[in-house]
């Protein structure tokens, strides 16, 4: 844990806060990877972020505190493209590892996944999902100059590959093989930018639109990986608020329309059964990965997304209208 005394220095080195000027820190849910603080200074609050090393979850996870740099350069990247949809980025401190961005207050900002859990779905604001993050990758793609920046394979696959495919394999050793062989396909597909936690609860809703948080898991790889992901939440938030299930699916489709219609740097048809081939896979890790939603507690929901999981992993699809209509299927039974 950070203390008082570190957080100050770490703030002066980065010229946010004089000398003799004093700070006040207060911790903010920083969800299983991260601490968070808000630390109001003389000129107004900001926020301050560092790494952890042992992540806050049920089962052992480790990851290198070195993605506060993946993060931090996302961030800088985002901001070129969409500047509109991150926070401001304030200043670094890499001997600490912790960077200092814009405070923003929750009372502009809400957290899209508050608004789902309340059965608000909106499809135009997932739709401004899906044009903000189709132009970074759009932006971002098959630039040499941005790869470079993101060589970060060893922490995706620490905090993204292994913790969600790996333990579906470990979990369920009959998937193990089809499990391999997604992680196999994204680890080996590098075209774009990778946010690489594209979740409702890493998106705020701004007075601009969406605006997106926690990029610590960014790597240069497969840009179907941010989408899938995304797109993984608005079906399991089916489970959730079942009330809410047409309002869900209707912001999945204008996510994935308004996503697709950006897609310049590859076919769409082939970004898209990578990411259908791929979302069942996150669906089982949802579940029985190391990282499972808080929300689905219910065994017999847990086991029917395991059961439908399994069969699109064994059959997969192509289309993302093809798993759309297995879920919707199962979902009215």
């Amino acid at each position: 844990m950070t203390d008082e005394a570190e957080l100050t220095e770490a703030l002066r080195s980065m010229g946010l806060l004089a000398g003799g000027a004093a700070a006040c820190f207060t911790p903010l849910s920083g969800g299983v990877s991260s601490e968070i603080w808000r630390v109001d200074l003389p000129s107004g609050p900001i926020c301050v972020k560092r790494a952890l090393e042992k992540l806050r979850t049920e089962r052992p996870w480790f990851a290198p505190v070195g993605r506060w740099r993946n993060e931090y350069e996302w961030l800088a990247v985002a901001a070129k493209i969409v500047p509109q949809a991150v926070p401001r980025l304030l200043g670094a401190d890499p001997g600490r590892g912790l960077f200092a961005m814009a405070y923003l207050d929750p009372q502009r900002f809400g957290v899209w996944k508050d608004a789902l859990r309340n059965g608000y779905a909106e499809p135009q604001f997932a739709a401004a999902v899906g044009r903000n993050l189709v132009a970074i990758h759009d932006a971002t793609a098959r630039r040499p100059d941005i790869e470079t920046r993101f060589r970060s394979d060893e922490i995706f696959h620490a905090i993204r590959l292994d913790p969600y495919l790996g333990e579906v394999g470990r979990r369920h050793p009959d998937l193990a093989a089809a499990a391999a062989a997604l992680a196999a396909t994204i680890a080996g597909t590098r075209l774009a930018l990778v946010h690489g936690d594209i979740s409702p609860k890493n998106i705020l809703v701004g007075p601009d639109g969406p605006l997106f948080l926690d990029a610590e898991c960014a790597w240069y790889g497969d840009p179907a990986f941010d989408l899938a992901f995304c797109l993984n939440h608005l079906l399991l938030k089916c489970v959730w608020r079942p009330v809410a299930t047409d309002g869900f699916l209707r912001c999945f489709d204008e996510l994935w329309d308004a996503y697709r219609a950006g897609v310049q740097w590859e076919a769409p048809d082939a970004l898209e059964a990578r990411a259908a081939r791929l979302l069942p896979g996150l669906l089982m890790a949802r579940i029985d990965g190391k990282s499972p939603v808080e929300y689905i507690t219910d065994e017999a929901e847990k086991e029917r997304i395991r059961r439908l999981a399994r069969l699109l992993l064994q059959s997969p699809a192509s289309r993302l209208g093809e798993i759309r209509g297995a879920w919707t299927r199962d979902m009215a039974r």
